[in-house]
């Protein structure tokens, strides 16, 4: 049964979805005649139907619970009351699952080659906060010059391929692992750092990497930066600009997919749960035999190589890279996507970058306040759901007799 606190919440959510989606759905500016056209419908339909979702997925989680008690009083409770309800939540989540799965693969055939390219640089966000998640989210160092890496995996690329011809295929994996290796690197001399000092360092080394790059001339052609960089190629095919940016939005596509399964295996492996202790109390971490040192340089190493290989689809996607694209307002918003979409919460990440980058685009029909809702978004967002939009589920271990 609904309480009439289940009711407040959902006309709560109802609200703020209208609230989101005010720009987006209700202002349509005319630009032809110079008018704005309000559709207040649109916003009392997403307040409608977010309502009466919100009820039906609490009455669905009462239904669940009340299910899984019953069970619990069956003989062999244990274990049946556990296959009942991972079938359940298959059987909840797998269709929603392959609608948004569809809804991307169809992506590329129902929008235009611009939406198609904004949508790439969404998941490549997705990638690269969910590579930043490891270092902040599950292991707790925080960490403000992660667009270094990042750098480090674009003119991987750029000068591989500029002075030795080396091709995309060949030179991901290899920026991955030079990034990486620029993760250890600056894991080594802040190993004795957390907090605010270790924000500081990071931070300086991000800056580092982008003034090397700005001032060498010789080495990154400065200021000026590497053109002509060769997309993906497909087996030798000619593409056309068309179909390399599809076919680059697929591979992207095959990317998050690799990236999710990856870090969501790392989190539940042993280094994951020992990146989890260091987060909480890394003396603790220690007093309980978990090696400190190899535990921080890796969570450095692997983020980084995410960081790494997602600079190489950014330099492949845009066919150029300059420092002005590696600045630290980069760093700030991939850390705003872990932020805002829950430390340590995979699918919360997602959303969170799916969100912050797509809504100021989807924004430009009001570009005069865009980002001041934009910004009021996100100060709101921190105010009344400071853990993010999914929050990590804590693990509890209870002793039955």
């Amino acid at each position: 049964m609904l309480t009439a606190k289940d009711v407040r919440q959902a006309l709560l959510i109802g609200l703020w979805f209208m609230f989101l989606t005010f720009p987006l759905l209700v202002i349509k500016v005319n630009t032809i005649e110079d008018t704005i056209i309000w559709r207040w419908n649109n916003m009392f339909i997403i307040g409608g139907v977010c309502f009466v979702a919100t009820l039906a997925l609490r009455s669905g989680r009462r239904l669940l619970v009340q299910k899984k008690q019953e069970d619990a009083s069956l003989k062999n409770s244990r274990l049946s009351s556990r296959i009942r309800t991972h079938l359940h939540h298959k059987m909840v989540y797998l269709p929603l699952l392959s609608l948004v799965l569809l809804f991307f693969i169809l992506f590329p055939t129902q929008f235009s080659t611009y939406q198609t390219t904004i949508m790439t640089t969404a998941l490549m966000y997705v990638v690269l906060g969910l590579g930043l998640n490891i270092v902040v989210g599950v292991a707790g160092l925080l960490d403000l010059g992660y667009v270094a890496f990042y750098a480090v995996g674009a003119y991987s690329y750029a000068l591989l391929n500029l002075h030795f011809g080396l091709g995309f295929w060949t030179v991901l994996p290899v920026a991955g692992l030079l990034a990486a290796l620029f993760g250890v690197l600056l894991g080594f001399p802040v190993l004795r750092l957390r907090g605010d000092y270790l924000a500081i360092v990071t931070l300086g080394f991000g800056e580092i990497i982008r003034m090397v790059l700005e001032n060498w001339s010789e080495f990154s052609h400065g200021p000026s930066g590497i053109s002509n960089i060769p997309r993906p190629g497909l087996f030798g095919l000619d593409l056309s600009l068309n179909q390399s940016i599809i076919y680059t939005y697929y591979l992207m596509m095959l990317m998050v997919a690799f990236t999710i399964f990856v870090v969501n295996r790392l989190q539940n492996s042993r280094i994951g749960r020992a990146w989890f202790a260091l987060r909480e109390d890394d003396i603790a971490c220690q007093a309980m035999g978990i090696d400190k040192t190899r535990t921080k340089l890796t969570a450095f190493a692997l983020g980084a190589f995410w960081a790494g290989m997602a600079g190489v689809f950014f330099a492949a996607q845009n066919t150029y890279v300059s420092p002005k694209s590696f600045t630290f307002l980069e760093s700030a918003i991939i850390l705003c996507v872990v932020v805002l979409g829950g430390m340590g919460s995979i699918i919360g990440i997602i959303l969170g970058a799916l969100i912050l980058i797509l809504l100021p685009e989807y924004l430009r029909a009001i570009s005069d306040y865009r980002m001041l809702v934009f910004g009021a978004t996100l100060v709101l967002m921190m105010i009344f759901r400071p853990q993010g939009i999914i929050s990590t589920v804590r693990r509890t271990y209870t002793l039955k007799r």
